[in-house]
């Protein structure tokens, strides 16, 4: 022991000792540097992959704004592969960074349009792009894309940053219809992944499933490391592939969301509890249309007691004023249990079984958006994406 202490201190007046010494001290500095990613790390990686990382090198990430660059050529291979890029096919590519997968695309396709908002990644973009001559090719777009109308595609390959993904993947399966695409290849945080593949009766089993699952099918392909990326996530990442659906159900999107979020509100719960629910009756009462009755006695049927914090179940014997919300109370009951579906939770109901409730609810009168409003655009839709999704 005393022998080995003896050689160390001998080593730290070795010239060429203390210099390596200061060399690794240094090192682990910047890899705690103001960057917030390890050069050090990133360097290892680019060396172990081939990567030119002097374009990375000379830019710094920000993990808040989900700037995660993928690196690992093999998975940007596949993600590619796995795309069915054909010749003439135009690609949508957002958040392309400084152009790794960028530049695959390219490779593949007759023209990529990138959405960067990021300045510096845009010039980065176009500098890459320009040496390997695909300048022409290349068509960057500088601007937020949940605000910017795209560009003609027909496919759509991305590496999404994890804090748009909901009001992404609406905008686009939403917007389908009137921007048209033959599918999307994302890479997405897993665990979003996993709760957009969820199906009934699993635990995972959400309103976003519910949601996409109507306008679109939606496939897992592989999960991706979060040692692939520069900087390094928290958390894993997936690949999933989307078709949008060229059949949607003949139903009303305001009010299908309205419907989903309500039964959703408390997925594990039965329908009748959630419908029991006095502040729940009191919501659907003000959109309530009797069936065959004038317009003033569907006012009459709107009339009730707005005290109380709605918390409570409502008693149907309560009378008084309250009359008109236990009437309401015992019509929902009557299409529950006519429908079998007094009983049942809505993470386990599929969406032919949601579909018919809801027909069944409208058939009685018993909706859950105001008719009154218009429609909401494409834009309001994925502009409130968290309460779509």
């Amino acid at each position: 022991m005393l022998h080995r202490r003896k050689t160390l201190l001998d080593n730290l007046h070795n010239p060429i000792f203390s210099n390596f010494c200061q060399q690794l001290f240094h090192r682990c500095l910047r890899t705690k540097s103001s960057h917030g990613y390890g050069d050090l790390c990133r360097k290892n990686k680019a060396e172990k992959y081939g990567e030119d990382e002097e374009e990375e090198g000379q830019i710094r990430l920000f993990k808040s704004r989900g700037q995660h660059l993928l690196t690992n050529p093999r998975v940007l291979d596949s993600i590619v592969r796995t795309s069915n890029i054909k010749p003439d096919d135009t690609v949508l590519e957002i958040g392309p960074g400084t152009g790794n997968l960028t530049l695959k695309l390219l490779e593949a396709a007759k023209s990529v349009v990138a959405v960067e908002i990021d300045n510096r990644m845009v010039e980065i973009l176009r500098k890459r792009a320009a040496e390997r001559g695909f300048e022409d090719r290349l068509n960057i777009v500088n601007g937020d894309a949940l605000k910017t109308v795209f560009p003609k595609f027909n496919l759509v390959v991305a590496n999404i940053p994890y804090g748009i993904s909901s009001p992404l993947l609406a905008k686009l399966v939403y917007g389908a219809n009137v921007s048209p695409f033959r599918s999307a290849t994302l890479l997405l945080q897993k665990e979003f992944a996993r709760r957009l593949l969820a199906k009934p009766g699993d635990s995972e089993f959400n309103r976003l499933a519910v949601n996409m699952n109507l306008v679109a099918k939606v496939e897992f392909v592989m999960d991706v490391s979060k040692r692939d990326f520069v900087p390094c996530p928290k958390v894993d990442s997936s690949v999933v592939k989307i078709y949008p659906k060229t059949e949607i159900p003949n139903v009303d999107l305001d009010e299908w969301w309205a419907f989903t979020r309500t039964c959703f509100s408390k997925k594990n719960k039965t329908l009748g509890a959630t419908f029991k629910q006095k502040r729940k009756l009191m919501e659907l009462m003000k959109l309530y249309k009797p069936v065959g009755l004038s317009e003033d006695s569907n006012l009459k049927w709107r009339e009730y007691d707005s005290n109380g914090d709605g918390d409570e179940e409502c008693d149907s014997d309560d009378g008084g004023s309250d009359n008109g919300i236990s009437i309401l109370k015992g019509k929902i009951i009557s299409v529950l249990e006519s429908g079998g579906f007094l009983d049942k939770r809505p993470s386990k109901l599929s969406n032919d079984d949601l579909l018919r409730l809801l027909y069944l609810f409208n058939e009685a009168g018993i909706y859950f958006h105001d008719q009154a409003k218009g429609k909401d655009t494409c834009d309001a839709a994925y502009a409130a994406c968290d309460d779509l999704l």
